[in-house]
């Protein structure tokens, strides 16, 4: 008979740690980012020799500044228009047509240059008219990315956009400029490099042409029109939180940093008395820093809070504005751009992923729109006065003073805490009936329209359910509910009615269709307090208009399970 033995217990299995590249497993995915990133190449050749375009054709520091505000005003416009495009239509059929726009922008500018029809207003205006579709383009773009990995891979994503966009930034100055530095004469130079980035959105309009796009959240009901999907959005923000933290940073950040974009290019010139080449080489190593960063961000995340990530980012940059401002020797300023370019691209993609799983999907679009807007504000704002400071002043004081700012706005942007907590569980929840049973069938159009809820809370409970119902409160107005309230009966203490008004029927139907898996959780919290025989009563209330044929029903309504 064999002897009993002892069960081999198998060694732990090492717990795997994301390397941060699982989303490139994605065929759609892998395809879409390779050909962003050959764009985004061409798009930072075009950037340097661009500028530095503007340098051989204007001595103003102004007009050189405002490169950095004729790519950012675009996105301060119509941020909000393109979210909430983006939202309403199909996203693969707009990212189609901008990157189409971009493509013929670029080409006609190719060709002025080329023709030696150039001139600092012409420049500005097509780099305006580019980066039209820019804005335009951006937030459809960054909205796709949860149609194309797993929200556990959300974050990732992020970061390798981020990485392939600022892979392109290590490259593509320095290849904009020796571009440029290349030919006897930079008119020349910069026209094909013009050229080339006009060729470089062939690659994402084929990809975005073969793809077969199945969008995550599909409406049932007739879709937004613009107007009311951009107000929509506004009271989306207004009622998140953590939205509002996130961009409330993004603005402060951007509006001090955006002195080292704007004004490289003077620095390079004047200061450091370097050609094209030179301020490519400057602008590639802060985009080198910045694929370091966006590489190593998903280490960085498991070690570091949010918040310490985006201070720590603040100080380097107020160390870099110094070192501009003051230090003439390349050698010193190199090694602090890799810095800021890792610095940059920590604070960038921390930032844009605390946006994205802070909107839904219905709105998701506008949440980055809002943000591509915000931030596009910071930057030219920014752009304008540091430019101002410079022209009238000096270069090292603008940057020093830039630096200045900075610092002292740190202590109020470490209360706006980003990607603090648990995060939201934002997938749709459906409900059991999408329309309420009523007697009375009402039109799209019909409202306002009054909600009432009647609960029946034990005394002991009553404090609990207030602080419950105020969290259903911001679910209420955000998605979409003009006026709420919630009223104690003064004959009977336990019997308190939540009151919300939405402004017309459809919108009632679109709030419930915009409930979230987060949403029912507070609505399960506040329903738990109930204490009467039956779920809690819903009556629904329809502004009075006279009728041609006034005939409400004869039996009561009958209310939604």
């Amino acid at each position: 008979m064999p002897l009993p033995t002892t069960p081999t217990i198998p060694p732990p299995v090492p717990e795997a740690h994301p390397t941060g590249f699982e989303p490139l497993k994605s065929p759609l995915f892998r395809k879409l980012w390779i050909a962003s990133t050959v764009s985004n190449l061409g798009g930072w050749m075009q950037d340097t020799a661009g500028t530095w375009l503007m340098t051989v054709l204007t001595t103003s520091p102004l007009l050189i500044a405002l490169m950095q505000t004729a790519a950012s005003l675009p996105v301060v416009i119509l941020g909000l228009l393109a979210g909430a495009t983006a939202d309403i239509f199909d996203r693969r059929r707009l990212l189609l047509f901008w990157q189409a726009w971009m493509l013929a922008a670029v080409g006609l500018l190719s060709v002025l240059t080329f023709f030696n029809i150039i001139s600092p207003w012409v420049l500005l205006i097509l780099t305006f008219l580019l980066n039209i579709g820019t804005a335009m383009n951006s937030p459809a773009w960054q909205a796709i990315m949860p149609e194309l990995v797993p929200r556990e891979q959300l974050a990732d994503s992020v970061a390798l956009n981020s990485a392939g966009f600022n892979l392109a930034r290590a490259l593509g100055p320095a290849l904009g400029g020796l571009a440029v530095a290349a030919f006897l004469h930079p008119i020349t130079g910069a026209g094909w490099t013009f050229l080339l980035n006009s060729l470089s959105f062939v690659g994402v309009i084929l990809v975005l042409y073969q793809w077969k796009r199945n969008p995550i959240f599909k409406s049932a009901l007739p879709a937004e029109r613009i107007y009311g999907s951009m107000r929509a959005g506004i009271r989306y923000i207004q009622y998140a939180p953590p939205l509002k933290a996130a961009l409330g940073r993004a603005f402060i950040f951007t509006v001090f940093v955006s002195a080292v974009w704007s004004l490289l290019a003077v620095v390079a010139a004047r200061d450091l008395h370097q050609g094209a080449f030179g301020y490519g080489i400057l602008n590639g190593s802060m985009g080198l820093g910045a694929v370091i960063g966006a590489t190593s961000l998903p280490r960085v995340r498991r070690k570091f809070s949010a918040d310490m990530i985006i201070a720590v980012s603040t100080a380097v940059f107020v160390f870099t504005l110094m070192i501009l401002a003051f230090v003439r020797l390349p050698l010193v300023i190199i090694p602090v751009l890799l810095m800021a370019g890792f610095a940059w691209t920590s604070t960038m993609s921390t930032l844009n992923l605390a946006v994205q799983v802070s909107a839904p999907g219905w709105v998701q679009a506008r949440a980055l729109g809002t943000y591509q807007m915000v931030f596009s504000g910071g930057m030219a704002l920014g752009s304008v006065v540091w430019g101002l400071i410079a022209e009238h002043a000096s270069t090292p004081i603008s940057l020093a003073t830039a630096a200045v700012g900075l610092l002292l706005t740190l202590p109020f942007s470490l209360r706006l805490h980003v990607l603090h907590g648990e995060l939201p569980d934002l997938r749709p929840f459906r409900s059991k009936f999408l329309v309420p049973q009523l007697v009375m069938e009402p039109e799209m159009s019909d409202g306002p329209v009054r909600i009432m809820f009647d609960y029946y809370i034990e005394p002991e409970d009553y404090n609990d359910f207030v602080q419950a119902i105020h969290k259903l409160r911001d679910v209420r107005l955000r998605d979409g509910a003009m006026r709420w309230g919630i009223f104690q009966d003064a004959d009977d203490p336990r019997h308190l009615n939540e009151t919300f008004v939405m402004e017309s029927w459809i919108d009632y139907l679109r709030q419930r269709e915009r409930f979230t898996a987060s949403d029912r959780t507070i609505r399960d919290r506040v329903v738990s307090f109930h204490k009467g025989p039956e779920p809690p009563r819903i009556t629904h209330t329809i502004y009075a208009k006279e009728r041609a044929n006034p005939d409400p029903g004869s039996n009561p309504p009958k209310n939604p399970s």
